[in-house]
């Protein structure tokens, strides 16, 4: 007898082929997709009667810079789906990494599921992933005026510009950061006793 999540595996095999790496750990799948081949397989994935995955959860970035302690050796930008299927009770990540580093692009789901949009603007806005075919990719939570993408690794903690109310000009304006960059280091103070009595 197989188990709910052999079951998704076979499935998925016989969907997707050799067009998706399955890894199953933890009691969860993930699927990951080549950024070629995502619209169409994320498509495949909606549509299959043997997938039916219905719902789009979630949709984010993910900046892979200095993971496992700067070993990564692959590209630097992801966007991680959940999805869900209500039919067959369902769910599953799926992982597609932007080819280029410099200019993340991968392709929109929002033709797919509609849920995407606002998710998609996030992973633009934070991580600055771009999203081909998307008809309104512009800032959701940053303000207009912002520079740069906050949640990427190489974003300075203190940001670039500040704003503050002038009383003389009556509004807000924006500046340079004045904050004077500088590393904390606990002091740590302990008896010579500590832990022996």
């Amino acid at each position: 007898m197989t188990t709910k999540l052999e079951a998704l595996e076979g499935a998925l095999r016989a969907a997707l082929g050799e067009r998706a790496s399955i890894t199953v750990a933890l009691g969860e799948v993930t699927l990951v997709l080549k950024a070629c081949d995502y619209l169409e397989a994320m498509r495949e994935l909606r549509d299959h009667p043997a997938l039916r995955f219905e719902q789009l959860i979630d949709l984010c970035g993910v900046d892979y810079q200095t993971y496992g302690d700067g070993v990564w050796e692959g590209p630097r930008f992801a966007a991680v789906s959940h999805l869900m299927s209500v039919e067959h009770n369902w769910r599953l990540r799926v992982r597609v990494f932007a080819p280029d580093d410099d200019m993340p692009l991968v392709a929109s789901v929002v033709g797919i599921w509609r849920s995407a949009n606002w998710f998609e603007r996030e992973a633009f806005d934070l991580f600055g992933i771009l999203f081909e075919g998307h008809n309104d990719l512009r800032r959701l939570l940053t303000d207009y005026g912002f520079i740069g993408h906050p949640f990427r690794k190489d974003f300075p903690v203190s940001g670039y510009v500040e704003m503050r109310y002038d009383p003389e000009q009556k509004r807000v304006i924006y500046q340079p950061v004045t904050i004077e960059p500088r590393e904390n280091v606990p002091r740590v103070i302990r008896e010579e006793s500590y832990g022996t009595k």
